[in-house]
Parts: structure tokens; C-alpha cells; sequence
């Protein structure tokens, strides 16, 4: 079964730009929206709303809270997630295709 969130979450998730270095991921989702199991490599997000989300990836859960315009790193990993507050999710992913596979142990969403 593919974990591929363009797969796993077409409605939310949209491929806008690939070549054979990196994928460019456009996601959209509504407050309350949650997505199924999908995993992302190595990945740049860039925040074009502010919103709130969990992201759940086993037992562990974390909220976060981003303001519209932040740039962050998220390392390889799995997850699903949720949106938990008042407005839409819109962001940006962009994938590196030479990146390390996600791991049960990886952190969870994005770091600086």
C-alpha cells in the first residue's frame, strides 16, 4: 500500500511541480479535515495560511500552531494529521527526492 499523501489524500494533497530532484506538494484542507496515514521524506514547508493542526504518528501526538509565512524544516516521517482550529490549512511541501525513509522514531512535524 502506498503511503504517498498525493495518493492517500488527493483532495488535499496536489503535485504542482516534480523533476528528478524534488516534488513540489500543494496542500489544502478545511478546519476539521483529517487526513489518512501518508509519509513524507526529507521536506521544506513553507505556511501560506496560519493554522492549527495534530499530527499523529503512533502514540505520539503534537499540536502546532504556525503563522502564515513560516519556512521550516520537516524531517522524513509518517504520520496523519487533523486540522484543530478555526481556519483552513494551506502549505507548500517541497520533497527531496534523496532523502532518508521515514522512521518510527523521527520527529514528528516540523522542526526549525
Amino acid at each position: 500500500m502506498s503511503l504517498d499523501p498525493a495518493e492517500t489524500n488527493p483532495d488535499h494533497y496536489k503535485v504542482i511541480f516534480e523533476n528528478e530532484r524534488v516534488r513540489v506538494l500543494e496542500y489544502l484542507d478545511q478546519p476539521g479535515t483529517v487526513t489518512t496515514p501518508h509519509e513524507h521524506p526529507d521536506s521544506v514547508m513553507y505556511t501560506l495560511s496560519s493554522f492549527r493542526r495534530r499530527l499523529v504518528q503512533g502514540d505520539e501526538q503534537r499540536e502546532v500552531e504556525l503563522e502564515a509565512g513560516t519556512v521550516g524544516w520537516l524531517p522524513a516521517q509518517q504520520h496523519h494529521g487533523e486540522n484543530i482550529g478555526d481556519t483552513p490549512t494551506h502549505a507548500i511541501f517541497v520533497e527531496l527526492k534523496s532523502s532518508t525513509a521515514p522512521t518510527a522514531e523521527g520527529t514528528l512535524g516540523p522542526s526549525a
